[in-house]
C-alpha cells in the first residue's frame, strides 16, 4: 500500500458509490448454485476492457470488443453467466450474447449497447437461453449496493473461494474508491490469464485515461500469472467508472495515484487466482533478473512457470533446480551458462543461493528442500547479462489438477 491508497475491509465490486449487483441460480450450472450475475450503475459510465489474445475468442468477447469500440463513454453494466462459456458456438452463440445484452438493458431500463456480457464454463455448448431469460427477470428486483459478495461467488466455476477486494485512494481533488471481483482457477496464462474480472470506480475519468490505466495495471497483474500455460477463449477484464464521487482523474498526480491503486487492486485479485489454482499446493513467485532485455526476462519466466517438470518438482517439494535452469535454457532468452545464479527463499528464511557462476554452491540439500516444501516461496534466477527483469506468480502441478481436468464436464 502507498501513502495514498488502502484496502477497504470486506470490499467488493459494489463498494464504490452508485454500483449495485445481484446473483441468482438460473440453472446454467449443474450444481444448482448461483450462476447469473448483473452488475450495474445508477448512471452512465466510462468503460475500458482488455480481452484474451486466443484466436478462438468466445461470443461475449467478440460482442464486448464491438460494444466498447462503439460506446465506451456511456456503459451501464455487465451481465455474467457461469457454467457455460458460449465459446465455439458460431453465429447462434453470438446471437445469444446479443440477447443477453438486450435482457440486461431491459431489466434496468437502458439500451442494449450500454451492457457488456461475459460467460465462463464449458466450451462448445449452446447457452440454455430459456434459463438465462428467466434468470435475468429474477435479477432485477434483487439489485442492491450490498450485492457484491454474492456476485463474486456466483461467477465461480472450479474456484473454491470468491475473489473480491476494494481500495480507496486519496487524489488531489478528493477520495475515490475502486472495487472489483474476479474468477479463475485453471486455464490461466498471460494474454490473458479461464479469467473474468469486473472492476468499478466512482472516479470521474475519461475513457482514454481509464483504458491506459487499466492496461498498465493488467500488464503487471493479470498478465503476470500462470497456473497451467493455457490461455482461455473467454478472458476478459473490464472497468466501469461512473463519476459518482465527483472527483476527477486527469493527467499528472491524480492519474499516477489512481493507476497505482488500480494496479494494487488488480495484483490482489490476480494473486487470489493463483492461490486458488486448481489443485495448487504451492504459491511461487518467479523473479528473473539480469536479462539482456525485459522481453527476454519474461520469456524465461514464462517458460519456467509453464514447464511440467518444474511444476511437478514444486508439487513434490523437490529442490530439483536443474529443471529451472533447463527451462530458462530452452526459453529463447539470451543467456550464458557461466553467468547463471539462482536463489530460493521464503518469507521466514533468508535467500539460499543454489547456483553461482552456473555451478552448484555446496548448499545443504535439507535447507533447499525446506524452502521447496513451503506453501509459499520465491525463486530468483539471475542471467547476468543486463538490466532486464520480470516477475510472475505461478503454482505447482499436482495430482489434484489432473483429477479436476480429467472429468471437468461431469
Amino acid at each position: 500500500m502507498s501513502n495514498y491508497h488502502r484496502n477497504v475491509p470486506d470490499g467488493s465490486v459494489t463498494t464504490p458509490r452508485g454500483f449495485v449487483a445481484a446473483a441468482v441460480a438460473a440453472g446454467i450450472k449443474q450444481s444448482g448454485r448461483p450462476d447469473l450475475v448483473l452488475v450495474t450503475a445508477d448512471r452512465d459510465c466510462a468503460a475500458a476492457g482488455v480481452f484474451t489474445r486466443n484466436r478462438v475468442p468466445a461470443a461475449p468477447v467478440l460482442l464486448d470488443r464491438e460494444t466498447l469500440a462503439a460506446n465506451r463513454a456511456a456503459l451501464r453494466g455487465v451481465l455474467i453467466n457461469a457454467g457455460n462459456a458460449n465459446a465455439c458456438t458460431g453465429e447462434p452463440g453470438l446471437a445469444d450474447a446479443r440477447e443477453m445484452q438486450r435482457l440486461a438493458a431491459t431489466a434496468v431500463g437502458a439500451q442494449p449497447e450500454q451492457f457488456l456480457v461475459m460467460s465462463t464454463g464449458v466450451i462448445g455448448v449452446p447457452l440454455p437461453m430459456a434459463r438465462v431469460r428467466a434468470g435475468v427477470a429474477a435479477l432485477a428486483p434483487l439489485l442492491k449496493a450490498g450485492g457484491g459478495p454474492a456476485a463474486a461467488e456466483a461467477i465461480m466455476t472450479t474456484d473454491t473461494r470468491p475473489k473480491r477486494a476494494a481500495v480507496e485512494v486519496d487524489l488531489p481533488g478528493g477520495r475515490v474508491t475502486i472495487g472489483g471481483m474476479a474468477k479463475g482457477a485453471g486455464m490461466i496464462h498471460p494474454d490473458m490469464a479461464t479469467l473474468l474480472g469486473v472492476l468499478t470506480t466512482d472516479a470521474a475519468i475519461s475513457p482514454d485515461v481509464l483504458d491506459a490505466s487499466l492496461r498498465e495495471a493488467v500488464a503487471v497483474s493479470f498478465n503476470a500469472i500462470s497456473i497451467d500455460g493455457d490461455t482461455s477463449t473467454n478472458d476478459s477484464i473490464v472497468i466501469l467508472a461512473n463519476g459518482a464521487s465527483g472527483v476527477a482523474v486527469g493527467d499528472g498526480e491524480s492519474r499516477a495515484r489512481f493507476t497505482a491503486a488500480l494496479t494494487d487492486l488488480c495484483r490482489q485479485l490476480a494473486q487470489m487466482i493463483v492461490r486458488d489454482g486448481e489443485g495448487a499446493t504451492r504459491f511461487v513467485t518467479l523473479v528473473v533478473t539480469g536479462a539482456a532485455s525485459a522481453a527476454d526476462a519474461r520469456r524465461a519466466a514464462d517458460t519456467i512457470a509453464t514447464s511440467p517438470l518444474v511444476k511437478t518438482a514444486f508439487a513434490g517439494g523437490d529442490p530439483n533446480w536443474g529443471r529451472i535452469v533447463m527451462a530458462a535454457g530452452r526459453s529463447g532468452a539470451a543467456l550464458d551458462p557461466a553467468r547463471l545464479a539462482l536463489w530460493v527463499e521464503t518469507t521466514d528464511s533468508p535467500p539460499l543461493q543454489l547456483v553461482s557462476g552456473g555451478t552448484p554452491t555446496g548448499y545443504a540439500e535439507a535447507d533447499a528442500a525446506a524452502v521447496f516444501a513451503a506453501p509459499e516461496f520465491t525463486v530468483r534466477l539471475d542471467l547476468g547479462l543486463g538490466d532486464g527483469a520480470a516477475m510472475l506468480w505461478t503454482t505447482d502441478l499436482s495430482h489434484e489438477y489432473v483429477s479436476i481436468n480429467a472429468d471437468y464436464r461431469t
